[in-house]
């Protein structure tokens, strides 16, 4: 269909042992920081319940995984399409531990849609949305928004720096506003129109706001990025484990801006950190759909996560009670 829209979705059981072995026999050095990159919240029933009431059109799911799968899944669903790493990265590259090279080959995976929306296990819908709100004549819907990159030790500094280095490579910063001025300067943004406005005297791009939700993408405009940056995102596809000099699928958007190719839109959703300080926030959200999306991020390795767990599977169970077709 020429205005399908799939839906990717990237998973890990990070209590697989067969996982954990191979994954500590390339690296053993199993840090907090890895425990909570791949821990497992027990909610991704909710993120297709989710799907199913406030997305049914969607056209396909590819449920992209290691080989793992969650006991809940119906893996005969029509609509469900399961995607492992062999089936669109090299034998060479595998096995892989780093989500840049899934996230840079994506439009690789067999039958994926030219309109597509990635998402993070960690990010849910709320309320019902239409196709529209992904997709605007043909181009994705997103908002352009400056940001001035700061050095703080980071691992991510380093990988936007690498990920802005090849935008201002490729494009010259006064065109792109000569040409797109509406859209870099839509009334949309509210008060990150501000941020724009004050960035303008730099010459060169100093770097985008990243929303932490699901970011639409075209097929067609990764296509052309791997044809002028082909070297960058091969060595990053190499690297079974993140490194800084990574470039990031953060890159698709940043080009997208510098060329144009995006739909200015409001905010779409909200970015929270898990903790006990913001539980009361997160049910909150979550139970008065007071946004469209939400990214419900982990970044705590002392937090009482089975606590935690326990109270958020909770609140999606009040707000998506019934199982899914996508559900056994």
């Amino acid at each position: 269909m020429k205005d399908a829209i799939d839906f990717v979705l990237l998973w890990v059981d990070g209590n697989d042992p067969k996982w954990l072995a191979e994954k500590n026999e390339w690296n053993p050095n199993y840090t907090p920081e890895s425990v909570i990159r791949f821990r497992d919240w027990n909610n991704l029933q909710y993120w297709f319940r989710a799907v199913e009431k406030f997305t049914p059109w969607v056209n396909k799911i590819h449920f992209v995984t290691y080989g793992h799968l969650p006991k809940f899944l119906n893996t005969e669903h029509p609509k469900l399409h399961i995607v492992k790493h062999s089936d669109f990265l090299q034998s060479d590259v595998l096995p892989t531990f780093n989500c840049n090279p899934l996230e840079l080959n994506l439009h690789k995976i067999p039958g994926l849609s030219e309109q597509f929306v990635y998402f993070n296990d960690d990010m849910f819908l709320l309320k019902n949305l239409r196709p529209e709100f992904f997709f605007k004549r043909g181009l994705p819907c997103d908002r352009a928004i400056f940001n001035a990159l700061i050095p703080n030790g980071e691992s991510l500094f380093s990988l936007r720096a690498n990920n802005m280095a090849l935008v201002n490579k490729n494009f010259s910063k006064k065109k792109c506003l000569k040409r797109n001025f509406k859209k870099y300067f839509s009334l949309k943004y509210g008060a990150n129109l501000y941020r724009n406005v004050a960035l303008i005297p730099w010459g060169q791009f100093t770097g985008f706001y990243d929303d932490h939700l699901p970011i639409a993408h075209t097929k067609a405009l990764i296509e052309e990025i791997w044809k002028m940056e082909h070297e960058a995102l091969e060595e990053t596809t190499t690297h079974k484990f993140r490194q800084n000099d990574d470039v990031t699928n953060w890159l698709f958007r940043y080009w997208r801006y510098a060329k144009g190719s995006f739909f200015p839109c409001r905010s779409r959703g909200r970015f929270l950190e898990i903790s006990e300080l913001t539980m009361t926030e997160i049910e909150d959200v979550i139970l008065n759909q007071k946004e469209p999306m939400v990214c419900l991020n982990d970044s705590d390795p002392n937090m009482d996560f089975e606590k935690l767990k326990n109270e958020l599977i909770q609140t999606f169970d009040k707000l998506l009670p019934n199982k899914s077709a996508f559900e056994i």
